[in-house]
């Protein structure tokens, strides 16, 4: 296997400050979330698609409970009545409002003494001994968990209809892109997921190799200049385009353009967070489906890249043959590698984040929007559920896409090379973009003209 190097700190103190740092920055921005609407609003569901803001913030009390505190340190449940309440799999979405859930105050105190409680453990856990201990997993594990349900309630929050209540600044202008429309990458074997990440979760395990054809890769991702073309080409309107059970969604829901869009005296607008304003041209293009995604693709007479492709472009490195943690290398992300962890709220300008290019100068393949891929959601071989089959094992099949690379509104700590999500094909609330790609050979042409 020639996969990166662990960079992550094996001394007890060290791993104890990378858990705890990780778990503080994880609530910080939960209380950001959930402080800035009244109690009403944290009760209220916006869609039946989304819980209720007070649930998310229970449910992720109860998991750091049930993990860090009864787990990891043995202790007796704190309050064993709820956790039916806040078991994802027990109630659905759609039904979650109806339920006894705890008032806002009593889950925010319920949240913050599990809290206090975890990290009191932290300062005399054991971080080796077993695969939950092993360089603090469980601790990284729930703030993972607690960051992907922070994204989570900020898509509840972009659902809003109500006036702005959260705010951050714009991404920093940037230079029109003038590079290549598209990379080559080159075909052979490479490395695709990891054993050595420690804080990597079950569906990113084992590392393996896998080959993949040469093949071209749009440089940054899709444009709303370049989507917008395509909704003005018709692209909405022509069934060549679509998958035929997307074909058949778009119909029936009298869907047009990504969602939050709509035309006006000409002009294309968009909502975001509370504020409606012109589409920008130059961002990679947010809240499209799978289906969406795959049309464009079409369209453009390109396709969706596989997931391993997606992995490839990201991860490899020619010069070495290895695979490394990152696009850039093996460092943990910083402010000017990606856009990550909603310090805006928005993507970045297409091109942006220079010192984030992979080694085959491929861009923004972490942060900015999630990117679909062709593929389904499968285990990897030699998979094991780990430390529960609800966690991935459940999903694996069905109609489920892959979605690789994060989006502004991930945390650094739930996002890495490996990192994999999913969801069905029609989701458009989430932060989702794409790129296209195309086989290097035959020669099949380059992209259509201006198309990015």
């Amino acid at each position: 296997m020639t996969e990166s190097a662990d960079t992550t700190p094996r001394d007890p103190d060290a791993v104890r400050e990378r858990a705890r740092e990780a778990l503080l920055g994880a609530r910080e921005r939960t209380a950001l979330l959930t402080e800035c609407v009244t109690d009403g609003e944290l009760t209220s569901q916006v869609s039946p698609l989304m819980s209720p803001l007070v649930w998310d913030l229970a449910h992720i009390g109860n998991q750091e409970e049930q993990w860090l505190l009864r787990a990891v340190a043995g202790q007796g449940a704190m309050r064993p009545e709820i956790d039916p309440l806040y078991d994802a799999f027990e109630h659905p979405r759609a039904e979650r409002p109806s339920l006894p859930l705890l008032a806002p105050a009593e889950a925010r105190a319920y949240a913050a003494e599990v809290r206090g409680r975890a990290l009191d453990v932290l300062d005399a856990a054991p971080v080796h001994g077993s695969p939950l201990h092993d360089a603090g997993f469980a601790f990284g594990m729930i703030a993972q968990h607690e960051q992907q349900h922070d994204e989570t309630m900020l898509i509840t929050h972009q659902l809003r209809t109500g006036p702005a209540v959260l705010t951050a600044p714009a991404p920093r202008p940037a230079t029109a892109f003038t590079g290549p429309h598209e990379v080559l990458v080159p075909g052979g074997a490479f490395t695709m997921g990891t054993s050595a990440e420690p804080w990597a979760l079950d569906n990113e395990r084992p590392a393996h190799r896998r080959t993949v054809p040469p093949f071209f890769l749009d440089t940054v991702p899709v444009t709303n200049a370049a989507y917008q073309r395509f909704v003005e080409d018709g692209g909405y309107d022509d069934p060549r385009w679509w998958e035929p059970r997307g074909w058949e969604h778009i119909r029936a829901h009298g869907i047009y353009a990504p969602l939050y869009w709509r035309r006006e005296g000409g002009v294309w607008l968009r909502r975001s967070f509370g504020v409606t304003e012109p589409v920008v041209p130059d961002e990679p293009v947010l809240h499209v489906g799978w289906f969406e995604a795959d049309a464009y693709a079409r369209w453009a007479g390109r396709r969706l890249p596989t997931e391993a492709e997606w992995e490839k472009a990201a991860r490899f490195d020619p010069a070495t043959g290895r695979s490394a943690r990152y696009p850039w290398g093996d460092a943990d992300p910083g402010p000017d590698h990606a856009n990550l962890g909603q310090r805006h709220l928005r993507p970045a300008p297409a091109g942006s984040y220079p010192a984030g290019e992979s080694f085959l100068g491929v861009r923004q393949l972490i942060g900015d929007v999630w990117e679909w891929t062709a593929s389904g959601f499968e285990p990897y071989p030699g998979f094991t559920a780990f430390p529960y089959r609800e966690y991935s094992e459940v999903f694996f099949g069905g109609d489920y896409k892959v979605l690789r690379g994060g989006s502004f509104a991930v945390g650094p700590v739930a996002c890495r090379g490996t990192f994999r999500n999913w969801d069905h094909p029609v989701r458009r609330q989430i932060f989702s973009g794409f790129r296209t790609a195309r086989d290097a050979a035959p020669d099949r042409g380059g992209p259509r003209e201006g198309v990015r």
